[in-house]
């Protein structure tokens, strides 16, 4: 088969997406997730549009490559082809050659999903486990139980509210009000939701924002976070708890989130809530 590596540009985004919802299945590991897309909307469709990569045979997109940093490329493939030779043979040399214009020289890191032929080849090539992250699932087939807090689905008189949360959580002045309107306006934001947390005292204590992948398909938690002055008051159980109860609303088979390995509290958090740890997954590195 020929396989054609492409940059799908701002106007083939959607069709990406879409080919990223057909493959998400309870069934398989946690992989990259239209919700991966939707969340990095809110820099703008053409500096996503520059980070996706695709790989297609006769029109058909097989596999897509998001550019989380310039050196850091997440991936997943067609399940049906995770495990083609051809494929994994194709992307190894796309991945390994500067030129093809996926990854830059020296140092990179690649997420792949478990169970894919294109691992194997990577480390039989050279490459190097790295990263350990943990996976983690509930599934939503039973109500879930009440979070203890007062939730509300940001909107625009909100996103001010919803994005001071975020800031503070995780450090970060980026994800401003502003940028919060173009997250939502974003295609993949119609399948999503901003939760913001309040406590007894109406302290917007935490946040998460949640992605369907359509019905009967596992919905993503990303991001999920504490405003810095309510830690250490179960706040990250229950906003977890709330995410997977509008997730179930809006016809997830499963919620879905993944941390890495060494923060163990955040796996504690999420476990407390009711998702049930996977095997951990290595990213694979190319040294410098």
């Amino acid at each position: 088969m020929t396989i054609v590596l492409n940059e799908p540009g701002v106007d083939r985004l959607t069709r990406v997406v879409d080919a990223l919802r057909v493959w998400q299945d309870d069934r398989t590991p946690l992989q990259l997730h239209p919700g991966d897309l939707g969340w990095a909307w809110a820099l703008g469709a053409e500096r996503l549009a520059a980070a996706v990569r695709t790989w297609s045979v006769d029109g058909r997109i097989i596999a897509v490559g998001y550019l989380d940093a310039p050196d850091v490329l997440r991936l997943t493939t067609a399940p049906d082809l995770r495990q083609d030779g051809d494929l994994a043979r194709r992307m190894l040399a796309d991945l390994d050659d500067p030129e093809r214009g996926v990854l830059p020289p020296g140092k990179v890191g690649v997420e792949i999903p478990d169970g894919a032929l294109l691992r194997e080849v990577l480390l039989a090539a050279g490459w190097h486990p790295d990263e350990p992250w943990t996976p983690l699932r509930r599934g939503l087939s039973e109500p879930v139980g009440d979070s203890g807090l007062r939730i509300e689905v940001a909107g625009p008189r909100t996103a001010g509210v919803r994005t001071a949360v975020h800031r503070s959580a995780f450090g970060s002045p980026w994800f401003t009000e502003e940028v919060w309107h173009v997250l939502a306006a974003g295609p993949v934001y119609a399948d999503a939701r901003c939760l913001i947390g309040y406590d007894g005292q109406d302290n917007a204590v935490a946040a998460a924002t949640v992605w369907s992948a359509g019905p009967g398909r596992p919905g993503l938690l990303e991001p999920v976070g504490v405003h810095a002055d309510h830690r250490g008051r179960g706040h990250g159980t229950a906003i977890s708890l709330a995410a997977a109860a509008v997730l179930r609303e809006l016809g997830a088979s499963s919620a879905l989130v993944s941390t890495p390995s060494s923060n163990a509290a955040a796996v504690a958090t999420y476990r407390a809530a009711g998702y049930e740890p996977s095997s951990e997954r290595l990213d694979v590195s190319r040294a410098a």
